[in-house]
């Protein structure tokens, strides 16, 4: 084992010095990725959350009473917008996907309300309208703690009606609006963030998997000219080459990650959130599987052109499936899912996980266990290949 280790550090170190003599090739992996995310963080420097409206759907089926006394409240509140629809209209959006979802009085709430008998207000939504559904059970539950505390004055008034000699049958109800009042707390307003929070993690993970995947040519081009056999011949092992390949294309890819996140906090201030070890935990890991990706892909084809070939149509074919263009939670749910198919999109959700929601270390365990086996696979790939290719 030490030999094999001693032996690889030598091919790596050659390849590394090789790199450094290659301008382009440092160009492409230290200064594309950094021009992209200038180029990128300043288009989408005005893009941020704002702090807009909540939107509310509701629906009565009642022509008068209580529930259209508490809809009135709640569109007299600045900072909610509530939508009126009819009842049957907005549970046909609802199943037509149009509509997240609605709060719904029924046709008797006044009634039981009146009578003291349990009522509802009940929350129509969709199966995978999830943040619907929770806003509105907030709003739900708001409106059921005011109506049961609503109940007792209800019954007061009756009782003076009665006393009085008024009739005290439904007729023209009491006014309750004011006895229903909402309360909106503000808790600060919306941060911007930067843009460079999505895009550097972004283009970073695109270029080290692409600096690795064009690092194949090298390997394809000394395969192709027998310099592998040559050393081999000389005392080399295979095992040898193939770890030396597998370093230093994790050396390339720990000197890109280390050059961008150090510009990426000098220079746009990107905030690493609430676990910078995760993060830099994520960057490792990604650079060892992208190492182990540039190896399979040499090991995948014969000759040099075929190598660059795939190199290209590999990465600018994964990186926008992985969310390394644009995040992926703004994509529709079955490029999400597709996503779960690449390297990048695991990275990317980490990233994006870590940078943009304060996520912590224990949330993107399972990301970093998805990378590693990756890993894991490009390796027995490329080890299998290599071995039949080096047999011969």
């Amino acid at each position: 084992m030490g030999l094999i280790i001693r032996q690889g550090m030598l091919i790596a170190a050659k390849d590394t010095k090789v790199f450094f003599k290659d301008r382009f090739a440092l160009a492409f992996a230290l200064l594309f990725p950094f021009m992209f995310v200038v180029a990128f963080s300043l288009i989408l420097s005005d893009v941020g959350p704002e702090d807009e409206k909540l939107t509310f759907t509701v629906a009565t089926q009642e022509f008068q009473g209580v529930s259209l006394q508490v809809i009135e409240a709640l569109q007299e509140l600045p900072e909610v917008e509530i939508r009126v629809m009819a009842h049957g209209e907005a549970l046909q959006a609802v199943e037509n996907k149009e509509l997240g979802g609605f709060l719904s009085f029924p046709a008797d709430f006044t009634q039981d309300l009146v009578n003291g008998t349990p009522t509802e207000v009940a929350v129509v939504a969709g199966p995978d309208a999830l943040n619907t559904q929770a806003a509105l059970q907030g709003i739900a539950r708001i409106i059921a703690s005011r109506i049961t505390n609503t109940q007792t004055a209800v019954r007061a008034i009756l009782e003076l009606q009665t006393a009085a000699g008024v009739d005290s049958t439904i007729g023209p109800l009491p006014e309750l609006r004011d006895l229903i009042v909402f309360e909106n707390e503000s808790v600060g307003d919306v941060e911007p963030f930067s843009a460079a929070n999505f895009t550097l993690p972004g283009y970073l993970t695109m270029f080290v998997f692409f600096a690795a995947a064009i690092g194949a040519e090298t390997i394809a081009k000394e395969r192709q000219n027998q310099t592998m056999e040559r050393l081999m011949s000389n005392g080399m092992r295979r095992s040898s080459l193939i770890a030396g390949k597998y370093m230093a294309a994790a050396y390339r890819g720990l000197l890109q990650i280390a050059i961008m996140w150090g510009a990426g906090i000098l220079l746009f201030s990107i905030n690493l959130g609430a676990s910078p070890v995760a993060v830099i935990l994520v960057s490792i890991l990604m650079v060892l599987t992208s190492a182990g990706f540039g190896v399979m892909l040499a090991a995948l084809v014969r000759t040099e052109k075929a190598a660059s070939s795939a190199a290209v149509l590999a990465s600018l074919t994964l990186a926008p499936i992985g969310g390394s263009w644009w995040p992926l939670f703004i994509t529709p749910e079955w490029m999400q899912r597709l996503s779960k198919l690449t390297p990048h999109g695991w990275a990317n959700t980490a990233f994006n996980k870590l940078m943009l929601f304060d996520a912590d270390f224990g949330d993107v365990v399972v990301e970093m266990a998805a990378l590693t086996l990756f890993g894991v696979a490009f390796m027995v790939v490329a080890l299998w290949r290599f071995k039949l290719f080096l047999a011969h």
